[in-house]
């Protein structure tokens, strides 16, 4: 181990120990012993093992231990207790400018934030506006500060790539050498994260289009530039591919670059037992090209339906193509109504009356009001008179806002032991009730499993908030049996959400898919708070598509009527007929 190596382990516990609060003169010690270390004139080991280390200005006999301990075993045993006492999140949070230790350690222990991920979270849920030593500014300024850290980030959220990608569209589709431009890859597919941008253009004149893409002003540099293909780092950070192709292979290369691999190897099997050949270039029988004028042919060629981009991901896909069965999936103009809003009587910026307009503007027929319960304290957990009051206020603004409505909701929390926040008395009051886990994600599968079940049967449960609990790029699903909870949901007749923050979408697509076999309603979750997340339902809709959801599957699609009827079914716990599988 070098003395610069040693250095730095001292200046980490310095910070480690500003993280945990520790004296700060303690921590101040550790500085100083490592900026004295950077001056030093002799050699490190030497003055070790020659017994001199103690000499050496700022260096007293506990410091002096701690390094030799260093120098003689490349370890030290109380850097490494330290250090697996802290969050790793932490050493990244301290990257983000304006935050130091005293800051992080006050997000830890009064938001229980422990990575990057958490903390911008919170931010999008005003969680630090009302926190002592933070408040707007500080906040903006922190999410300001992530969006840079994140620039160079492998993975990227599909919402903050997307507008960049259909920016370049835009540019490329208004050239008069391109026939046909369209988005490729992951994000076609609507996947939650994506690695990069693809783009397919169809042109005559692939060099000048080349050239004209490398110019444009949101290109950083160039990695790589051939016949078919450009290859750019953009100012955002992120990669992006162009592929040029002539016009009769855009329908071939459309699909082989849409993916996905897996997709694609079924597809190319399927036609190889046809007698055809398929690959990005065209479909060929005995080496000659089978015209297709776009990917609907491809596909009808092959004797199958169109299947939509987000469903090919080789899970049935191809089979209900054939058979027919393709699921007749949910579009954005089917939606009626939003659930999961919260308001500024908890963590919300706007007010509940500024919500009920903005849905209305927007063309909604309803919203599901539902502020945080009063364990979230964090987040101004309403208690039961603020929810008596807001009541109140949902009754008149129903009379002065009617047809619109405004369903009567609660975000309750999960408690450890599997009970609600409150006592069915409260319960009782609401029109609907999500039940979701805020707290204790360190539980085992089981308890998870059995806390989440439990809650489940509770009579007064409508729908289970973001089931896993998962952050995208940030916080992995605490550990839970899903299957089981899908099958809990199913037998008591519970609605699951698909939460559709874009840093959550959460159920899983994957699990939609399970979910909407078991006959389980979804909700699209807005989880709104803030008037900018009515704009997150155009990608709820597209990850409710790829998790194979019809318009029968999802509650938000159903009449002001129809919604009243069904909750009042459900908090009568007589599910209609309708809730079984369509």
């Amino acid at each position: 181990m070098t003395t610069n190596d040693i250095i730095k382990i001292l200046e980490e516990i310095a910070l480690m120990l500003e993280l945990k609060g520790e004296n700060p003169f303690k921590a101040r010690s550790y500085q100083t012993a490592a900026r004295n270390l950077e001056g030093l004139e002799e050699d490190l080991p030497d003055l070790v093992r020659e017994g001199r280390l103690g000499s050496v200005r700022g260096i007293g006999e506990a410091l002096c231990k701690k390094i030799t301990e260093l120098v003689l075993t490349d370890r030290l045993e109380y850097y490494e207790h330290l250090k697996a006492s802290i969050p790793p999140g932490h050493f990244e949070m301290l990257k983000i400018p304006g935050l130091g230790p005293k800051k992080i350690k006050a997000l830890y222990d009064q938001l229980n934030i422990e990575t990057v991920g958490e903390l911008e979270y919170a931010c999008s849920e005003n969680r630090l506006i009302e926190l002592p030593g933070f408040g707007q500014k500080t906040q903006d300024k922190i999410l300001e500060g992530i969006r840079h850290m994140r620039r160079y980030r492998e993975r990227r959220l599909y919402a903050e790539v997307i507008g960049e990608a259909e920016a370049l569209l835009k540019l490329l589709a208004g050239r008069e050498d391109v026939e046909e431009v369209r988005l490729g890859g992951s994000l076609r597919r609507g996947y939650e994260t994506v690695k990069d941008i693809d783009l397919l253009a169809a042109s005559k004149s692939p060099d000048a289009l080349a050239d004209y893409f490398a110019s444009l002003p949101g290109v950083e540099s160039i990695l790589a530039k051939g016949e078919t293909k450009i290859s750019v780092v953009l100012n955002s950070g992120i990669n992006c591919d162009l592929r040029i192709v002539s016009p009769v292979e855009f329908p071939y290369a459309m699909h082989h670059f849409t993916g996905s691999r897996e997709h694609n190897t079924a597809m190319r099997s399927r036609a190889k037992q046809m007698g055809l050949k398929m690959n990005e270039y065209g479909l060929f029988r005995d080496e000659v090209n089978i015209p297709c004028k776009n990917e609907e042919e491809i596909f009808q060629t092959l004797g199958l339906a169109y299947i939509p981009p987000e469903l090919r991901e080789n899970m049935g896909e191809i089979e209900a193509a054939e058979q027919g069965e393709l699921p007749d999936l949910l579009e954005e103009n089917d939606i009626r109504g939003l659930f999961h809003l919260h308001t500024q009587a908890s963590d919300g910026a706007d007010a509940l009356e500024t919500l009920a307009k903005l849905a209305k503007e927007r063309g909604f027929s309803y919203i599901g009001v539902s502020d945080h319960s009063r364990s979230a304290f964090y987040a101004g957990g309403l208690s039961t008179e603020a929810i008596l009051e807001q009541h109140r206020q949902i009754d008149e603004l129903n009379v002065k806002y009617a047809p619109f409505h405004i369903f009567k909701g609660i975000e309750s929390d999960i408690l450890p032991d599997g009970r609600l926040d409150y006592v069915d008395e409260v319960l009782s009051t609401f029109d609907f009730v999500i039940a979701a886990v805020h707290s204790h994600f360190g539980m085992s599968e089981v308890e998870m499993t059995r806390r989440i079940v439990k809650a489940l049967a509770n009579p007064f449960t409508t729908i289970l908030a973001h089931p896993t609990g998962r952050l995208l790029l940030a916080r992995e699903a605490y550990h839970v049996n899903m299957p089981e909870v899908i099958d809990a949901a199913a037998e008591g007749g519970k609605v699951l959400e698909l939460n559709i923050n874009p840093q959550r979408l959460d159920l899983d697509w994957r699990n939609c898919i399970i979910a909407k076999r078991k006959g389980l309603k979804i909700a699209l979750g807005s989880d709104i708070h803030h008037r900018e997340a009515f704009d997150y339902l155009s990608l709820g809709i597209q990850i409710a598509r790829k998790g194979w959801i019809e318009k029968q599957d999802c509650i938000n699609t159903m009449s002001s009527p129809e919604a009243v009827q069904f909750l009042a079914w459900m908090k009568d716990n007589q599910p209609p007929e309708q809730q079984g599988k369509p």
